[in-house]
């Protein structure tokens, strides 16, 4: 198992196990443009790469104060092996390397297994309400770019 940032050649397999992972994800996920998106910003996507597949993979961010993680995702028959864990434990090194003092990440309420393994790994919950505004593209701007 080797965890190593993302690279071109890795769109359509990255594409599918998040299509996979995350099944209900609301159209403004489609991995399609959140890759895309990502990229034009930085290069914090990390994947799991066993026998040349993409088993893993997560998506992290920092501003320069407060790190997330988003888009944890492992393939079912490789989870409970040490994947996921290894998979965040990298993107938690990879973020304090770069000055990251506390990392944030969210899960849809109810998802108590989830909760559970990044309990194991010392997130906490906090008392936060969370927000969001779903914005719509500027006119002109081309959805497929």
């Amino acid at each position: 198992m080797i965890i190593r940032k993302y690279k071109d050649d890795d769109h359509d397999a990255l594409v599918q196990l998040w299509s996979q992972v995350f099944p209900n994800d609301p159209p403004h996920n489609d991995p399609r443009s959140v890759i895309a998106a990502k990229r034009a910003v930085d290069d914090l996507i990390f994947v799991v790469v066993d026998d040349n597949n993409i088993i893993g993979a997560c998506m992290a961010g920092y501003d320069g104060h407060r790190g997330w993680l988003y888009s944890v995702a492992v393939q079912e028959h490789n989870r409970r092996q040490g994947t996921g864990a290894a998979l965040v434990k990298h993107a938690v090194n990879t973020l304090r390397e770069l000055g990251c003092i506390k990392i944030n990440l969210q899960i849809r309420a109810g998802n108590e297994a989830v909760a559970d393994f990044y309990r194991s790994l010392g997130f906490i919950a906090e008392e936060r309400i969370s927000m969001g505004i779903l914005l719509q593209p500027p006119p002109g701007h081309d959805e497929s770019e």
